[in-house]
């Protein structure tokens, strides 16, 4: 398999590049390496791969796409901007680019290219407040913000380009994502550092906001099935880790884990944040065959040991 992965350096793209790699597949590479954050950290995520892959440094939004499809089979649009907080008033412009017209601009010169999949990284973030929980795909989405609601515009233009002219999309709704090389934003990658270094952790709201937390080699698994699946074009696809817990109990278990104290701020609940998530895999195990298999424990631990290691 000849495969196109966007976004290839960032963290989950960087893992899904090495598994590629690791089936025997020919893998490039597109990032534009922005500033969201740290570029060298990217850079880093690539430099045991930089040799095997064909690696392309450009923007997605002015990119010569037919060059760039030109004899690729699969296509795992990982490419995107992320994060609730920073996409309301003056960064909505970033997500909407970003998000929407990339995905667009993508789609439409797949029209007339030979795929065999095009896998979406999607979000639960299109929930929003979901009426139930574990939230099926037929469920009303509802984001809660602008970052949300961008997902959803580009998850929509996937089914709509495979409804009308057959580009073999797939879209997988990923439930918060942790492990190795995770983003430096994100709560996981804070609370890790938190606990070697001894820096405070900003935590918003209370702590009893739930996550339905799903480990990166999973979410890797579930982008491979869905690129070998017999699927129609336009499917969505929960991909979410079973392990719903609040993010007070994610604090009490990485203090466990690291046999230490980690030094909390309390900071406002920030607008855009839900109170839960949580996703029914029912879908993904019927279509795909997939389930999740790192626990939240065993997740952690290797999250941990990365940190540990790597500072």
């Amino acid at each position: 398999m000849r495969a196109l992965v966007t976004g290839g350096a960032g963290f989950i793209g960087s893992h899904l590049a090495e598994a590629l790699l690791k089936c025997g597949d020919e893998v490039r590479i597109i990032d534009c390496f922005n500033d969201y954050y740290d570029p060298a950290r990217k850079r880093d995520n690539l430099a045991g791969i930089l040799d095997a892959v064909e690696l392309v440094e450009d923007d997605l939004l002015v990119t010569d796409l037919a060059a760039l499809l030109d004899g690729i089979d699969v296509v795992f649009h990982q490419a995107g901007q992320p994060g609730v907080r920073l996409s309301w008033s003056d960064g909505f412009p970033a997500y909407d680019a970003n998000n929407v017209l990339v995905t667009q601009r993508l789609l439409e010169a797949c029209r007339d290219h030979p795929l065999r999949r095009f896998v979406f990284a999607g979000s639960s973030s299109v929930y929003g407040e979901a009426e139930r929980y574990p939230t099926e795909e037929d469920d009303l989405p509802r984001p809660r913000s602008p970052y949300g609601i961008t997902k959803l515009a580009a998850e929509h233009l996937c089914s709509l380009y495979g409804a009308m002219w057959d580009v073999p999309t797939v879209s997988l709704r990923y439930f918060t994502v942790f492990g190795p090389r995770q983003r430096p934003d994100m709560a996981f990658h804070r609370l890790c550092e938190a606990l070697v270094t001894g820096t405070p952790f900003p935590r918003f709201g209370d702590g009893s906001q739930i996550r339905d937390f799903t480990f990166v080699d999973d979410i890797v698994r579930a982008n491979l099935a869905a690129a070998e699946s017999d699927l129609p074009p336009g499917e969505v696809v929960n991909i979410a880790g079973g392990s719903s817990v609040s993010l007070a109990e994610v604090i009490a278990l990485i203090e466990e884990i690291g046999s230490a104290t980690i030094p909390v701020e309390h900071h406002p609940a920030q607008s855009g944040d839900v109170s839960r998530t949580g996703g029914s895999i029912e879908r993904a195990k019927n279509l795909l065959g997939w389930s999740p298999q790192v626990s939240l424990r065993a997740g952690l631990e290797r999250q941990l040991d990365w940190h540990g290691t790597h500072r």
